[in-house]
């Protein structure tokens, strides 16, 4: 009988790359199947985030609800930033946890779950050249670390106090995952770091020093790879040369994730983003110039310690410019760890709500407008997931959520898609003979 693994992910798409490392380290060292009832599990993990605090509540939550209902003699283990963060404690508070592994210690995950009680959370763990087993939750994509850690010191982000500092992943370990995910039936790959367009800056060891434009050449030579997604460029890092090669490269998809956080260069400046809403502006400009057909979205945070009317109003105005195709908002929370949990000018939390309600309310009003210019087009479309209502979904090379009737034949396949129902986050269409 094998031995039964359940993950719960929380967080971004690096905690999801995570997990498929924890569950490929799990199965190939120690023999364990993955389920999906946590109740028939072995070994329970949650894989933890610490961007916010909901999360960070979440975590103690279900931590109570797997102890209560998992079958006699599971372990439980706690994985991911929040674990990084909070480390002894978190055995503290929840004495039946079995083992903490932190965010930059995910190779040792076969290791301590031997271990009881054991905590790994050093930081500073250099992870960049392990050769972690291969596991994939999706044939059709590869989600591929090109870095970890991140070198930034935004007053906001407790990230580099539970990832470490930046360190690049050798270029030919990336070049070399991406041929075997292609060579096991994948058409698209998806890169992941806190600030993938700062690549190349410090590698662990001896390596040719290579950035993040010219590893995108690279891997677009890979043949029977279509398809390059990346995030997040920081928009401090969007020179000349990056632009015009996401633009006129046609394996990179045409979709740009631009974190924004404020429209305020007041704000931009106490939140030690290094870029003004100027700068911002003009690479925004930059970009559609080079690429009219890319698709931007953006993260912002409101009511940031010393927000002004003025500058949320900033924020408002970057929106009506851009005409951003998505946003993940966000009110702010202080995070421990960081510089602006200290701030005492804070902002009155009704007034924080008005503004994120205002923000969204205008956000709907731009995805609405933006729908219209899709009804009749046609995209190419690669489908990857079956859905439950008789559709079968994908994304369009700008990012476009799409959904047709039909079954599991066009998994992995390239379609021409008319549009013929539009939606804020997800358009209808029908296949084109």
């Amino acid at each position: 009988m094998s031995k039964k693994l359940f993950i719960e992910t929380l967080g971004c798409a690096m905690n999801s790359r995570d997990t498929e490392h924890m569950i490929a380290e799990l199965r190939e060292k120690e023999g364990y199947e993955s389920v999906e009832d946590y109740r028939e599990a072995d070994l329970i993990l949650i894989n933890t985030c610490s961007v916010r605090e909901r999360p960070v509540h979440k975590l103690f939550s279900e931590l109570g609800t797997f102890n209560k209902n998992k079958k006699e003699g599971a372990k439980i283990g706690v994985c991911g930033c929040t674990a990084s963060h909070l480390g002894k404690d978190i055995i503290k508070r929840a004495p039946y946890v079995s083992f903490v592994l932190g965010a930059r210690n995910v190779s040792k995950i076969a290791e301590i779950i031997h271990k009881d009680k054991a905590v790994e959370i050093d930081i500073n763990y250099d992870e960049s050249e392990f050769a972690f087993k291969d596991f994939r939750s999706s044939p059709y994509k590869a989600y591929i670390n090109i870095s970890m850690g991140c070198d930034k010191s935004c007053t906001f982000c407790i990230v580099p106090k539970t990832r470490g500092e930046e360190i690049s992943i050798p270029d030919e370990l990336i070049i070399a995952e991406a041929q075997r995910a292609v060579d096991n039936g994948a058409k698209e790959v998806f890169l992941l770091g806190q600030n993938v367009n700062n690549y190349g800056r410090r590698f662990s060891g001896e390596h040719e020093k290579v950035n993040f434009t010219e590893l995108l050449r690279r891997l677009s030579k890979i043949e029977g790879l279509e398809r390059i997604r990346f995030t997040s460029p920081h928009p401090f890092h969007m020179d000349d040369e990056f632009i015009e090669e996401f633009a006129h490269n046609p394996k990179i998809c045409k979709s740009m994730h631009m974190p924004l956080q404020s429209g305020s260069s007041k704000v931009l400046k106490d939140m030690k983003r290094g870029y003004t809403k100027e700068w911002f502006l003009n690479r925004v400009e930059k970009l559609r110039a080079e690429c009219p057909e890319a698709t931007i979205s953006t993260d912002i945070i409101v009511a940031f310690p010393g927000e002004s009317d003025e500058d949320f109003e900033h924020t408002l105005d970057v929106m009506r410019k851009v005409k951003f195709d998505q946003i993940f908002s966000f009110k702010y929370s202080p995070r421990p760890e960081t510089e602006a949990q200290h701030y005492t000018n804070v902002v009155d939390d009704e007034v924080g709500s008005q503004r994120l309600q205002q923000l969204q309310s205008l956000q709907a009003e731009i995805l609405d407008e933006n729908a219209k210019r899709h009804m009749g087009k046609t995209f190419r479309v690669y489908f990857e997931d079956l859905n439950a209502d008789g559709y079968v979904s994908g994304r369009s090379d700008n990012n476009i959520v799409i959904k047709v009737k039909g079954s599991e034949e066009l998994l992995g396949t390239f379609q021409d898609v008319r549009i013929t129902s539009l939606g804020r986050t997800i358009l209808t269409g029908e296949l084109v003979a």
